[in-house]
């Protein structure tokens, strides 16, 4: 038996010249789209990104969440904070935002690339790496200035991605794929999964133990 899930989405029209003119989001607060991909650096500071360039912040642990400008209505997937202020967002068309500032600005960044980007995981201002369709595997030695393509060795879509250092890293995607790398995606081995399902997110907590 399939179960379905719905949500009203409530829009007020206002032209009380004491508050917010024309027409706003009343349910569900404070938009509507679709989340797609979420970092928490403490258990305060958090974005969330979605569809239509969606970009949401948090400073009170998600009680609270503020629309942040994103400079795009392309849909984005995922997302990457090294701390409250450095973060990486990526998405449809090879899309790439980056923030120095929690989000208050977000600037465009190239990423060579027009496959859709699923991941992202950055350990520090410098290192990161971005997966996306076609087995695309993009990497960064300077906060995305340069983003270099690394032979991922599959065509199948990436989805997800985690490193616990700069070296150390594995990738998760379509059809039980998973890649592992030890030394900065020079390298990526095909691990076996022991599944054919879509696999789209992966953490790890030591060089060891993931999930």
């Amino acid at each position: 038996m399939k179960h379905f899930t719905f949500f009203i989405a409530l829009l007020v029209f206002t032209s009380n010249v004491h508050s917010q003119s024309g027409w706003f989001w009343q349910n569900p607060l404070p938009q509507a789209n679709t989340l797609s991909g979420v970092s928490f650096t403490d258990v305060s500071a958090g974005t969330a990104v979605g569809d239509a360039g969606t970009i949401l912040r948090t400073t009170d642990g998600g009680t609270s969440w503020t629309i942040q400008p994103s400079g795009t209505t392309n849909d984005l997937y995922g997302v990457s904070f090294i701390d409250a202020n450095t973060g990486t967002v990526v998405g449809e068309y090879g899309t790439v935002l980056h923030t120095t500032n929690g989000g208050a600005h977000w600037t465009s960044q190239t990423s060579g690339t027009t496959s859709n980007l699923y991941g992202a995981s950055f350990t520090d201002a410098n290192n990161g790496t971005a997966v996306g369709n076609n087995g695309t595997i993009l990497h960064t030695t300077n906060g995305g200035t340069k983003w270099t393509s690394q032979t991922s060795g599959t065509t199948s879509p990436l989805l997800g991605v985690a490193f616990i250092n700069a070296n150390t890293g594995t990738v998760v995607g379509e059809y039980g794929t998973v890649l592992h790398t030890t030394n900065g995606g020079t390298i990526w081995t095909i691990q076996t999964s022991g599944t054919t399902y879509n696999l789209h997110g992966v953490s790890f907590t030591d060089a060891n133990t993931g999930t």
